[in-house]
């Protein structure tokens, strides 16, 4: 056995003054050396006087010169199929090995890039890239044949078992090392199957996250890039080169195991995996974990100077925690399904009545529930109260039924949790029948096979390697025997309480319970669901019961809509969840995944309010039309509208329309129509709509980059006063910048061009909240009222209590606009817009025809947008709005004196803005990394986006019922985000 098999190897004995005379006598090189790790060599970083550098490798002894020419043909394999790689460079003999007191020693060139081992967090992109650039060495590699090639060495995973065994004595901590010898002879069961069908070929042998430099992409997200050491190039595996690889990505997330199933994907993608490859993925992974830790323990027991051995305890520790946590079953499930490998199938029915075949006894109706995250039954929050399922069923027993039926396969609302990084276990795998109370009924078994007894239940064998397993029962006898279907096998008994029995069917070769089942079903998280939909089966047909079997369908849905929209419609996020319900600031998708809404503004009082869905339920089902009709409601809303003005305005009149949109649209025309002048004074960057008009006055470069230059000529782009990017900063530009619209409007006189009006946001809503600086508006204001133009106040984000202290965003400012335009929370999630104004400029409105809005005005809008300003009063949404928001941004600003990256927090109650940049100084936007750090946001159960025309701010304006916990679940997952990575 040589050194190496026996356990590790010492490093060669060279300092870094050592390798400083390397590089003079050998390479002609001055140069300072500095040492970089390694497990059995050593490496170090020559940087000569002009600062070029270079990397000089002396190998450990145990490695031969024919070992050293496959790994330099392999580097022109590399090159040839466009694998970057570093090239070796001669000495000064024109060789490219040195020898150097017995020592080979090979210099190359630095690889620039940044390690990637210690790199945090790494996307989906990037899991994907190294699984791409593991296909792409397989690939280069395969047509390699080479004398050096053939070789025995401790990292080829066809000996990973035998030198884990080898190696475990040095794991001091017997805890671990039991655990390591169960995972490892575990794997090693499945290896050794499946070993003599599994391809060999060249393989670099040790592709992983330490051996590829990172390269900043324009995401800003670290990208591999150069692959560095061969130096465990050797047949090998094909497979291996892949669990090897995909094992290095797991400390990297490491209570994640399963998002490394991007890497395997991507890896079959381009070198599509054999059955038996894919089989033997995860068993790998296992064995190159375990022989991770029990070598690196080795390692140090041999090598207790090797800190670089030391320092990676850490993380090989971390890597095998995660290649364990999951049931090893379950994970080569995941792999195959991935990979659209066929699973088997249970087919079993029944022509019997509804649980007949199961309950024979059993009379009355037998009803299904709906437990689901679209059920009609759990509206207003009831998904929330622990007793949610057996309220459900205490539902259909007082209607008459016998049994309810919670079944297999539907995500369950009742089971979702709030606030939380990690989505919860709401897809059952197996069925509840739960039965009234009543006398004893007697059980039967559904289907024949061979019948054992287990405690509070039975197991069926049956045929074709599926087990059917009964919960919550008495059966009858104890020792193991054969029934046929429909035999009698035990009772369920009396009892003056429901009685629950839990029925499943699963293979014979899955793991146990994939969570704690005493109580009912056993359940499994979204991202679970793909090996246990293979792994169990649907006992529904065999009971007599439709099968309502769900799965996620998100990718599915939003292929659907790419076919149908265009491509100008926005969307949100790289992979979006499928959002199908809401309640108060919570989203959740169709999997039972909830979400904290951090950017919903339009439902101001928070989803699903039930004030709300009753008055449109109950104005839908009396009257349904216009304003033309004479309504009580119409004139209702008008005054409760009114009412919410400063006291003494003028502002007496109130024109209703759908949108934000279309209040700008027409406060413009009002504006024009009252003046009789067209232009309109607007400020740069500013968002207000998609109408002709109310595009016309938009701004923002983000939203179209020609927007300045393209504007009509009756638009006028005046500066914005933004006190962190605008043409003056920091406290006191008002003046300055008052000047400046002075001059502007004095331009638009001499032109001919008087100003009409003058729209601006009360705070800067499309900056991410900036305020306007302290006196602007009421100077501006003044200007334009001196010229003949009127004000016109933009309050469709920013108004309606949002910004907690008041109730306008307006009367920060101490001002009163002559138009106010007001829309986005007014109906809660439904279409209502209206502009706010005196009646002498309404009336203006005549001499350009009658005004009407089909749907504005009409009975259900009005009645609905009473009901919000009933639900904002009884719910104090805006105290809540400035306590919360308080909180909030004051938390928010507490994670600057952590993280570099996060710049000012604009805003003011629940309309904020966290400004992201790379330099505190410059302010240079960190645009990339905002977008990067919504995606890892949403994966954590954060619905964060982003805005500003540098769309460098994460914008936060929740529903205004947000909670204390969840500001500060918020602020928790963001601190994750920006400490791990994204």
């Amino acid at each position: 056995m040589s050194a190496e098999q026996g356990g590790g190897l010492v490093r060669p004995a060279v300092t870094e003054q050592d390798a400083a005379t390397i590089a003079r006598e050998c390479y002609g090189l001055d140069a300072t050396a500095s040492e970089l790790g390694s497990n059995q060599d050593r490496n170090f970083v020559l940087t000569e006087a002009g600062g070029a550098r270079s990397v000089l490798r002396v190998d450990n002894p145990v490695f031969g010169d024919e070992a050293r020419d496959a790994q330099h043909a392999a580097l022109d394999a590399y090159r040839r199929v466009g694998v970057s790689v570093p090239a070796v460079l001669p000495g000064l003999d024109g060789e490219l090995t040195q020898r150097w007191r017995g020592f080979a020693v090979r210099r190359s060139e630095f690889a620039a890039g940044e390690p990637m081992v210690d790199a945090g967090y790494f996307a989906p992109v990037v899991l994907a890239e190294f699984g791409a650039l593991a296909a792409a060495s397989v690939t280069a590699l395969s047509a390699l044949r080479h004398p050096g090639l053939d070789r025995a060495h401790m990292w080829d995973m066809r000996v990973a078992y035998a030198e884990t065994v080898a190696l475990e004595s040095s794991i001091t901590d017997t805890e671990l090392r039991a655990r390591v010898r169960t995972a490892a002879d575990e794997a090693q069961a499945v290896v050794a199957e499946l070993g003599p069908a599994l391809p060999v070929q060249p393989i670099h042998g040790d592709l992983t996250d330490d051996n590829v430099t990172g390269t900043r992409g324009t995401d800003s997200r670290l990208h591999p890039g150069t692959v560095l050491d061969l130096g465990d190039l050797a047949l090998g595996w094909r497979v291996a080169e892949l669990a090897v690889c995909a094992s290095s990505m797991l400390h990297h997330e490491p209570d994640r195991p399963l998002r490394v199933l991007d890497t395997i994907a991507a890896f079959h993608d381009r070198a599509p995996l054999t059955d038996e490859e894919a089989r033997a993925v995860w068993p790998l992974v296992v064995l190159r974990a375990c022989l991770l830790v029990a070598s690196g323990w080795r390692q140090l027991e041999i090598d207790g100077d090797n800190d670089y051995a030391r320092e990676r305890i850490a993380g090989e520790q971390a890597i095998f925690d995660a290649a364990t946590l999951i049931p090893l079953r379950e994970v080569v499930e995941h792999v195959r399904a991935r990979l659209g490998f066929d699973a088997p199938r249970f087919e079993a029915a029944t022509d019997a009545a509804p649980l007949a075949s199961l309950l024979p006894e059993l009379s009355g109706p037998v009803v299904v529930l709906d437990p689901g995250v679209e059920s009609a039954e759990l509206e207003s929050g009831l998904w929330l109260d622990p007793d949610a399922e057996a309220a459900l069923a205490a539902a259909a027993f007082a209607s008459g039924a016998s049994a309810a039926v919670l079944p297999y396969g539907v995500f369950r609302l009742t089971r979702t949790e709030i606030d939380t990084a990690d989505a919860a276990a709401t897809w059952p795998v197996e069925t509840e029948v739960h039965v009234a109370a009543g006398a004893e009924l007697a059980l039967a078994a559904p289907l024949g096979g061979e019948l054992s007894v287990h405690e509070g239940g039975a197991w069926i064998v049956l045929d074709g390697g599926w087990v059917l397993g009964i919960r919550g029962v008495r059966i009858d006898g104890l020792a193991p025997r054969e029934v046929r279907a429909g035999e009698r096998i035990g009772a369920l008994a009396a009892s003056d309480d429901a009685r629950t029995i839990v029925i499943g069917a699963r293979r014979e070769d899955a793991p146990g319970p994939p969570a704690d089942a005493s109580a009912g079903a056993a359940l499994v998280a979204p991202d679970r669901v793909a090996a246990w939909s293979r792994l169990t089966a649907d006992p529904a047909p065999l009971l007599g019961l439709a099968s309502r079997v769900q799965h996620d369908e998100s990718a599915a849905e939003l292929r659907r809509r790419e076919r149908l929209f265009a491509s100008a419609q926005e969307r949100y996020y790289e992979h979006p969840p499928q959002i199908e319900r809401g309640w108060r600031h919570h989203l959740v998708d169709t999997t039972g995944r909830a979400y904290i809404d951090m950017v919903n503004n339009v439902a101001g009082l928070g989803h699903g309010h039930p004030r709300v869905a009753e008055a449109a339920s109950r104005q839908l089902r009396t009257l349904g039309t216009n304003s033309r009709f004479l309504f009580r409601e119409l004139a209702e809303y008008s005054e409760r509208l009114l009412a919410l003005m400063p006291q003494g305005s003028e502002l007496d009149t109130v024109l209703l329309v759908n949108s934000g949109s279309e209040a700008v649209d027409l406060a413009l025309r009002l504006a024009q129509a009252a003046t009789g002048r067209r232009s309109i004074v607007a400020l740069r960057e500013a968002y207000h709509g998609w109408t002709m008009a109310s595009d016309a006055v938009t701004t923002s470069a983000y939203d179209n980059p020609d927007a300045v230059g393209t504007r009509p000529e009756w638009v006028h782009v005046a500066d914005v006063p933004n006190v962190f990017r605008g043409t003056y900063r920091g406290d006191g530009t008002a003046e300055r910048y008052l000047a400046d619209l002075a001059a502007d409007i004095e331009m638009l006189a001499a032109e001919g061009r008087d100003v009409a009006g003058f729209l601006c946001e009360s705070i800067l809503g499309n900056a991410g909240g900036v305020l306007l600086p302290d006196g602007y508006l009421a100077g501006a204001y003044e200007l334009v009222r001196a010229a003949g133009g009127l004000c016109i106040a933009d309050e469709v984000q920013v108004g309606f209590g949002r910004t907690g202290r008041h109730f306008w965003g307006f009367e920060r400012s101490g001002v009163l606009p002559d138009i106010v335009t007001i829309a986005k929370p007014m109906g809660n999630g439904f279409p209502i817009g209206g502009v706010i104004t005196s009646a002498a400029i309404a009336d203006a409105l005549a001499a350009q025809g009658q005004f009407f809005s089909s749907a504005g005005g009409s009975t259900l809008s009005c009645r609905v947008g009473i009901a919000v300003l009933d639900a904002m009063v009884e719910d104090d949404l805006q105290r809540n709005a400035l306590e919360i928001g308080e909180r909030l941004a004051s938390a928010l600003r507490d994670l600057g004196d952590r993280h570099p990256l996060v710049g000012p927090v604009h805003g003011e109650g629940l309309y904020l803005g966290v400004e992201l940049v790379r330099d505190r100084e410059t302010m240079e936007p960190a645009a990339a990394e905002a977008a990067a750090i919504c995606e890892r946001l949403r994966e954590l159960g954060v619905i964060v986006l982003t805005t500003s025309e540098r769309s460098n701010v994460l914008k936060i304006k929740p529903p205004l019922c947000l909670t204390a916990a969840s500001a500060d679940h918020v602020v928790r997952m963001l601190d994750r985000v920006l400490h791990e990575g994204w």
